[in-house]
């Protein structure tokens, strides 16, 4: 889908700045009158550039704005500049002597722009029954409505009142343009190996990652598993999960069929193999995922609107008189509440205050979210497999509240689950309680509940972002379908087993806090759990505090931690310091950090990264290090080094020190398969567009970092936004010579999970040479005349002293015209000799002296 092109092609090809200039008054008095869409004739006089000898050039060419042809062209569509997606459009001539080319629109078109039919008038209405002969333009429809085809782009730009448009929140863009791309097949893989040898045992270990699909339409066929190997462990597969899935535009949501996992919003995340459709949030528009309030008030004239979150624009429109509705806020992270401001228009100003905080599991008012799974529980630590049900639903009911609830049904086990998501002027409170109830065979059966209350507020006189604050309480038989599904498994296998630890209260706090300009911010992350069945407390916390001071960073942390295979708690306190070594953009930047371990150990680390090559492509660490404590000390040296190439990225590390010696290397990357070819790429996601772009290798693509065209003309551009526009664009810069871009950027708007194919369309029809041209009689030749090949293509035009950049020349040597006037008396014929392709120096114009007779 083409698009707007940042890098006009006639800029590509350096024709003379009169021809551009030309070309661009004639736009620009196009686009400063809307009436002048239809009547885009302008004169040019030729008495500004007077040639030698009096001759004349025709610059009719420029007179019309619109050089299409009539006909139907396939064109990206863009409406009060957003993209709306291809389409086809038809163009006719219109007027009386028909030089006026025009797009014409019926109800199928209006339709598909967002035009609300019933809004237009009766003249509108009879223009539309005329039928398929009559060309009914969008002015002659729409009063103040404007369309402008870009025929160098294939792009039209249509320009409407909001008033006549039916009503669509921003980011949306219609399921009819959501492309489920080609068939293809993905592999992403990570694999590394790692092999450390200390006080003479010596272990390897191997692994490598697999997440692989195939495409067939709407369907995606999707694996992920694992290889791990070992010296003890011996080699191992797992597979975590096999599915086939595929979007239900209609209810938008996603039907699974296979393994996979819940999403865990009510209940706790398990794994599945069976059935799954729950609705997917992506389907809707960006403005309309998560949670914002919808904004409401009254204007008392054609006012202008205004939403602001803590000094900053979120939204602004202009309404008209009487009540108005704003529901298509984006989600802002940690949420404040929203000053509505709205000005009318005899300057009045009213503001008003809406509370906002991002409570978990609000939706916005009038929105469902469902998920129904069926099938048999699936967990690779527990050998039985269980049937199971889950079913939640949450509806946002008003700005305030927000209901949801769940079933879960499984052999031996039920939970009923109920909760409200209430926002407040004090902040955003979340609470739901679940009832469970495990049978077991040699024990008492399990009944217990659980209670969760969950809290989270921006104090904006001190900006101060406490993220999360919840607690949940468990009684002592309340069970979740992981720890009942375990215990029953095991007592099943060891009769009177007691199970695992049954926990009771668990408390978790984030709280993220800047400081004045210059005294930097710190945050808190902490929780503490304790258990029915044992004594104590765990509790975990990490404390950080980060500022800078000119060129240096600075920050100290401290971190309780549980250390699993020494069964204890252990404290470190870490303090650390940047600064950059040189001021040049790949300049290596020295960290210093000190560290205090548990048992009074204590360390320092000395560690210095950088970056070298084009793009940052290989990137490297030296770090040195000393510790002691009570069990002696060491010092330890190491390096670490990454390439991205185009292909693939490879790691590699190696230490030392008087205790250990380690190396280790992997790989990583993606292959994409299609009928067009294989591409290979260091990245891959789940959604991608393979870039097809022949002759353009080394050309860099937008979307990834140092994302290049390969040898062989393709690029994978990865991790698209399902449902949504996504803009891939190829910077021309690096083309050789004779290469040129018809247009450099497109726009795609993918399905989740799909694999597209974008074409950039190259033009490599020949080579590209400097010609300065002898007219006979020392003049040079007339500015601006044009230069045509022996088929007829326009090579180029004569620019200042008779110099010509010619392209597209077929072969070393030939005969070109140059013409500037419609007579045989204004043209002449040129020939051309120029020296061996592989002569001329790579990226440069050859130049030659030719004359023209």
């Amino acid at each position: 889908m083409q698009k707007k092109n940042p890098h006009p092609t006639s800029l590509f090809r350096l024709r003379p700045t009169s021809a551009l200039v030309l070309g661009l008054f004639a736009g620009a008095c196009a686009a400063a009158d809307p009436a002048v869409q239809r009547v885009a004739q302008v004169e040019f006089s030729d008495l500004f550039l007077q040639q030698p000898g009096g001759a004349r050039i025709d610059f009719t060419r420029f007179n019309k704005g619109n050089a299409a042809l009539a006909g139907t062209h396939r064109a990206d569509l863009y409406v009060n500049q957003s993209w709306l997606g291809r389409g086809e459009v038809v163009l006719r001539p219109v007027g009386a002597d028909g030089s006026d080319v025009q797009p014409c629109f019926d109800r199928a078109m209006l339709e598909r722009i967002g035009v609300d039919l019933g809004k237009l008038g009766a003249g509108a209405q009879g223009r539309l029954e005329a039928g398929a002969e009559a060309c009914a333009t969008l002015p002659e429809l729409i009063e103040a409505a404007t369309a402008v085809f870009d025929n160098g782009e294939q792009r039209l730009d249509l320009t409407v009142p909001q008033i006549a448009l039916s009503r669509r929140a921003r980011g949306y863009v219609d399921p009819k343009y959501w492309d489920d791309g080609v068939t293809a097949a993905r592999l992403q893989y990570n694999a590394s190996t790692y092999r450390a040898e200390s006080q003479g045992l010596a272990s390897t270990r191997g692994y490598v990652g697999l997440n692989g699909g195939v495409n067939l339409g709407a369907w995606r066929f999707r694996h992920d598993g694992n290889l791990s190997s070992g010296d003890h462990a011996g080699t191992r597969y797992q597979s975590v999960q096999t599915h086939v899935q595929r979007g239900i535009t209609s209810i938008r949501s996603q039907l699974v069929l296979g393994e996979a996992f819940t999403d865990g919003r009510l209940f706790d995340s398990v794994g599945f193999r069976g059935i799954q459709l729950a609705s997917d949030d992506r389907m809707y528009p960006e403005s309309q995922r998560g949670y914002a309030p919808v904004v409401r008030g009254i204007a008392n004239s054609n006012a202008r609107v205004q939403v602001r979150q803590g000094g900053n624009i979120l939204y602004e429109t202009t309404v008209a008189a009487g009540a108005f509705e704003i529901d298509d806020l984006y989600p802002t992270g940690y949420g404040g509440d929203l000053e509505v401001v709205v000005t009318e228009a005899d300057g009045r100003v009213h503001t008003s205050r809406v509370p906002y905080a991002a409570a978990v599991n609000a939706l916005r008012p009038g929105v469902t979210r469902y998920s129904l799974t069926a099938g048999q529980y699936r967990n690779p630590s527990v050998q039985r497999t269980p049937a199971m049900l889950q079913a939640t639903v949450q509806h946002g009911f008003t700005n305030l509240l927000t209901g949801y609830g769940g079933l879960t049904v499984a052999q031996g086990y039920s939970a009923g689950l109920a909760g409200l998501a209430l926002n407040t002027d004090y902040g955003a409170v979340g609470f739901d309680i679940t009832q469970a109830g495990t049978r077991l065979q040699n024990q008492p059966d399990r009944n217990g509940h659980s209670a969760r209350l969950s809290y989270s507020k921006l104090v904006a006189p001190t900006q101060t972002h406490l993220t999360v604050a919840a607690y949940r309480y468990s009684s002592r038989g309340y069970l979740s379908l992981a720890d009942a599904m375990a215990l029953r498994d095991l007592e099943g296998r060891e009769p009177g087993l007691a199970g695992r630890d049954s926990q009771r209260g668990r408390l978790q706090l984030i709280l993220n806090q800047g400081l004045p300009e210059g005294y930097g911010s710190f945050f808190v992350s902490a929780s503490s759990q304790n258990y029915w069945n044992r004594s104590g407390s765990d509790t975990q916390f990490q404390l950080g505090y980060s500022n800078r001071y000119k060129r240096l960073n600075y920050g100290v942390s401290a971190v309780r931690q549980y250390d699993p295979l020494a069964s204890r708690w252990d404290n470190r306190l870490m303090v650390n310091f940047s600064v950059p070594l040189g001021k040049g953009p790949q300049a290596p930047s020295a960290m210093t950090s000190l560290q205090r371990e548990p048992n009074g150990a204590h360390g320092v680390q000395q560690v210095v990264t950088g970056a070298l090559g084009e793009d940052n492509a290989f990137t490297y660490g030296l770090n040195a290090g000393h510790s002691g404590g009570a069990d002696g000390s060491a010092t330890s040296f190491g390096a670490n080094a990454a390439y991205a190439s185009p292909l693939a990225t490879f790691t590699g590390s190696a230490g030392r020190s008087s205790n250990y010696t380690q190396v280790g290397a992997g790989v990583s990357g993606g292959v994409v398969a299609y009928a067009g070819g294989v591409a290979f790429t260091p990245t891959v996601g789940d959604t991608l567009a393979i870039v097809r772009a022949k002759d353009a290798s080394g050309a860099r693509v937008t979307g990834g970092s140092g994302l290049r065209v390969d040898p062989w003309g393709h690029a994978v551009v990865s991790n698209l936004t399902p449902f949504a526009s996504n803009q891939i664009e190829i910077d021309p810069k690096g083309l050789p010579i004779n290469v040129e871009l018809e247009a450099t950027e497109q726009r795609v708007a993918p399905t989740a999970g799909a694999m597209l194919v974008v074409q950039f369309v190259t033009d490599n029809a020949g080579r590209a040479a400097f010609l300065r041209v002898d007219a006979g009689d020392g003049a040079p030749l007339p500015f601006g005349a044009e230069v045509f090949d022996a088929e007829g293509h326009n090579v180029g035009t004569v620019a200042q002293a008779g110099r010509i950049i010619a392209r597209g020349l077929k072969s070393d040597r030939g005969t070109l015209t140059v013409r500037w006037g419609q007579d045989a008396a204004s043209s002449c014929r040129l020939d051309y000799a120029l020296p061996p392709g592989d002569a001329a120096r790579p990226g440069s114009y050859p130049a030659v002296d030719a004359a023209c007779r």
